[in-house]
Formats: structure tokens, C-alpha cells, sequence
């Protein structure tokens, strides 16, 4: 019986010597290890990084680059409903120019005709005269009166800017005493760049 037992055992501790791993699947498990722990740490170090490069990104565009959506069809067809720009802050604009400005609790994008100081014409068929030469308006498929009560010459009032919609049969802007001459400080700030529909992407002239 002794003998047996012994021989048992042995056989049992055969067995568990047996299901040990060995030095190579040791060092193959090491590896894993090493391998995983350094994955992990290269994850959350992207992590990290993506979500300081959103946060700046969500920063940028709130105090530096405003995202704004077209809505409305008065600025056709430099501009189309649904269109999404970037403005860049800036305080000085020039002639030409597209801008947004706060208006009614409510952000209009026109485009900059008149600075402070110019004269405006603009007669019955809505050609539109700057300092008494006519302005070239390439931006414009169909000129047009539009809602026009103004009386002519007019001149932009100092720290003031005239500004139209290139949809003039539509669009209502300075040509109208309900808007007028846009406040310098009324305006956030300088159209750029649109960036949606992607097949339209681009700088904004």
C-alpha cells in the first residue's frame, strides 16, 4: 500500500511539474506584458494630446475664428442658405469685404461698399455710384433698387460702414433707414473662409 501511495504521488507530482510553464512562455508572457503596459501608455498619451488639441481648437474658434451658418438667400451667390463660414476678428474692414455684424439680436452678413467718409449714389435701376464713379461689382448677377429709402448723395458717417447684400432685389441692409450704416462696433467680424458644403471650400472674396 506504501509503495503504491508513493507511486501516486510521484505520478501527481510529475503532473504538476509537468503543467508549468516553461522559460520560454515565461519570457513570451514578459514581452506581452511589457508590450501591452507600453500600448497602454502610448493610448493615453494620445488621448491626452487629442483632447488638448479640441479643447484648443473649441477655443480657437470661439474667441479667435467664430463658425457661423448662412441662413437666408441675400448674400446669393457669393454666399447660399446652409453655407458655414469662419469670420476672423479684426476692427479694421475694407471696401469689398464681407462681414458679420450683430443686428437685432441677430448676426447679418453683408458686404462693405462704403467706409466712413465716402459718398453713395445709387439710382433707379440700382447702379451703384462710390465717390461719383461707378463700382464694379462683378459679386452682383442682377442690380436692383431694392428696399431703398435713403436720399442721395449720402455719406458714411464716421466710424460707420455702409453695407449691401449681393442679392440687391432682397436683400435688406444700409439702403434702408429700418438698418442704416452699421456701427463700427456692431461688426464681429471679416468673413474668410467657408468651410461647408466641402466641395465649395475656400477663401471668400
Amino acid at each position: 500500500m506504501k509503495q503504491s501511495n508513493r507511486g501516486n504521488d510521484m505520478k501527481h507530482g510529475r503532473r504538476k511539474i509537468d503543467s508549468l510553464p516553461t522559460k520560454q512562455q515565461v519570457e513570451t508572457e514578459r514581452k506581452r506584458y511589457r508590450r501591452q503596459k507600453a500600448y497602454n501608455k502610448a493610448l493615453g498619451g494620445t488621448v491626452y494630446v487629442l483632447t488638448i488639441v479640441a479643447a484648443v481648437a473649441v477655443l480657437i474658434a470661439t474667441l479667435v475664428l467664430p463658425v457661423l451658418q448662412i441662413e437666408g438667400t441675400s448674400m446669393e451667390p457669393t454666399l447660399k442658405n446652409g453655407d458655414i463660414v469662419l469670420l476672423t476678428n479684426t476692427t479694421e474692414f475694407d471696401r469689398g469685404e464681407l462681414c458679420a455684424f450683430a443686428w437685432n439680436n441677430k448676426l447679418l452678413i453683408k458686404r462693405v461698399i462704403g467706409i466712413p467718409g465716402d459718398w453713395i449714389e445709387i439710382d433707379t435701376d440700382g447702379t451703384v455710384y462710390l465717390n461719383g464713379e461707378q463700382l464694379e461689382e462683378p459679386y452682383v448677377e442682377q442690380i436692383a433698387l431694392g428696399e431703398c429709402d435713403l436720399e442721395f448723395p449720402y455719406q458714411v458717417p464716421q466710424e460707420q460702414y455702409f453695407l449691401l447684400g449681393d442679392m440687391r432685389e432682397s436683400s435688406i441692409d444700409s439702403r434702408n433707414t429700418m438698418i442704416g450704416c452699421v456701427e463700427k462696433d456692431q461688426i464681429v467680424g471679416k468673413v474668410f473662409l467657408r468651410v461647408w458644403p466641402f466641395d465649395s471650400l475656400g477663401f471668400i472674396n
